[in-house]
């Protein structure tokens, strides 16, 4: 199929449909007619479009985990565990990895295995393999709205068996899904892959049936400049929006600086407001998630608990409609349930003594907000010239040249000349522009943002600093400061800056 920014037909997307439910025996016989039937019975308190909706009209920002194993029964045995002992909010199913792949045969093979020996062997839940029948009895257990969280690349059957038992959340993106994720798979496949699973929530639509679409906002989740996640998540809403999607989650990860973190969420929401109304897309109802850390956590817990605690503060003071939610054993792998549920009871803590409260405008983040929009124009202004005004094309010949650059991202298709590091208060800039396209104006204020830096520090500004950032937040700093300095280093810091 041609790529093009364009709704499928429902012929199109019916003849795609046959291909996509013979992946795997459990997509046989699955039945739209009977899947709008049940679909309409979901009650409100289980609809995650209806909880969102509450939520940004109350002012209330919703708690969710991230949790999966490989059978069902200790599935529904975990999510309940993170309502009822965690406290969450809503309840996420993540998948597995080999799913994500779309390796059913590992996965079966996980089940079978995860069986015998009565403990998960696979990192999450594999959807595909249990089915409509086995993910309707999760969403028929649980008692709050769920969403498949994953990263994969071709979620196309994943889609249709996770709406068909009634989950009515699918988060991820042709560009989120694939860069961060996938090291040879084309921008070009999973671009129209992602307009498949689009479509498939438009059509639903049109039937009277909303249903949430999430972009995945962190990408690699390692020091990306606020203006380039957020250019991705508006692109990816643009493209949900053309195959009909009305309910729209766009995501943002910490960075770590309070101020801009605040900003960048914010920006992002009225951005991506603006840019859907100007497309003519009227009707989509958006609200925003906020990802805590994606980065490295601290092993020792008490200090993760303050990296958790700081996300949430940042999530709240946005504004934004939830937080997803990490937990103080990230440091070691998959957490237990009980260390999942701390980190939600300790998000929502937080969450409920700010309640009250929204950080008011600032001169500083008035500016910061001015420049994260500034930044996120001039990508995306490329991205549409380059592809002619088609977002879809542009997208893939931005990736090309380099105009749509994600910091540390696998895939082939990106090229990673690109590179960031943090300014003296933390925010992160861009260190080397590589091929984005910003102005002079723009490139002069991150260049002396981080000269600001490495005058306070006695170095160069280069990719030394970079590499201190990465390790720094699992060290107990948000900057990444040379960890030894000459004598004279520490006088000159002394008199320009009287810091003791």
């Amino acid at each position: 199929m041609e790529l093009k920014n364009k709704k499928l037909s429902m012929d199109e997307f019916l003849r795609i449909r046959e291909e996509v439910l013979k992946q795997w025996p459990t997509g046989e016989g699955i039945d739209l007619e009977a899947n709008v039937a049940f679909l309409k019975q979901v009650p409100e308190h289980k609809s995650f479009p209806a909880k969102l909706r509450w939520a940004k009209e109350n002012g209330i920002t919703l708690a969710q985990p991230r949790a999966g194993v490989a059978l069902i029964d200790e599935h529904i045995q975990l999510l309940n565990f993170l309502h009822t002992e965690g406290g969450a909010d809503l309840l996420p199913s993540t998948i597995d990895s080999y799913t994500r792949q779309n390796k059913y045969n590992e996965c079966e093979r996980g089940i079978t295995e995860s069986r015998r020996e009565g403990r998960s062997l696979l990192n999450g839940f594999p959807g595909v393999n249990h089915g409509v029948h086995g993910c309707r009895k999760v969403f028929e257990s649980v008692n709050l709205p769920l969403q498949a969280r994953h990263g994969t690349p071709d979620a196309r059957l994943l889609s249709e068996i996770i709406h068909a038992a009634g989950w009515t959340s699918n988060e991820g993106g042709g560009i989120s899904y694939n860069i961060p994720y996938a090291k040879k798979v084309s921008l070009e496949k999973t671009i129209t892959d992602w307009q498949y699973c689009d479509r498939l929530v438009g059509y639903y639509e049109e039937q009277g049936i909303s249903i949430n679409r999430e972009p995945f906002g962190p990408l690699t989740g390692t020091l990306v400049p606020p203006s380039m996640s957020n250019a991705v998540a508006i692109i990816e809403a643009l493209l949900a929006a053309e195959q009909g999607v009305k309910n729209i989650t766009v995501g943002y990860g910490q960075c770590g600086n309070l101020v801009q973190d605040v900003a960048a969420i914010r920006a992002l929401e009225d951005q991506c407001n603006e840019y859907l109304i100007a497309s003519g897309y009227n009707n989509v109802y958006l609200t925003t998630v906020f990802h805590q850390w994606m980065g490295g956590f601290p092993q020792d817990e008490s200090k993760a608990f303050g990296v958790i605690s700081l996300g949430a503060i940042a999530a709240s003071l946005a504004g934004a409609t939830k937080v997803i939610v990490k937990t103080p054993h990230e440091a070691y792998g998959v957490p237990t349930k009980e260390a999942n549920a701390q980190g939600i009871r300790a998000t929502k803590m937080v969450l409920n003594l700010l309640q009250e409260q929204k950080m008011p405008l600032s001169i500083q983040q008035i500016n910061e907000s001015r420049m994260i929009k500034a930044e996120t124009q001039c990508i995306i202004d490329k991205v549409l010239e380059l592809g002619d005004g088609d977002l879809a094309i542009g997208t893939v010949r931005a990736f090309e040249a380099g105009v749509l650059d994600i910091p540390f991202a696998p895939s082939v298709y990106n090229a990673g000349k690109m590179m960031p590091a943090r300014d003296n208060d933390g925010a992160i800039r861009y260190l080397d522009f590589g091929n984005v396209p910003f102005s002079d104006e723009i490139k002069e204020f991150n260049r002396n943002k981080l000269e600001e830096r490495a005058m306070y520090e006695h170095r160069e500004v280069d990719f030394k600093m970079t590499i201190d950032d990465v390790y720094a937040v699992s060290k107990g700093n948000l900057i990444g400061r040379p960890e030894t300095e000459t004598d004279a280093a520490k006088s000159i810091k002394k008199y320009l800056y009287k810091t003791e």
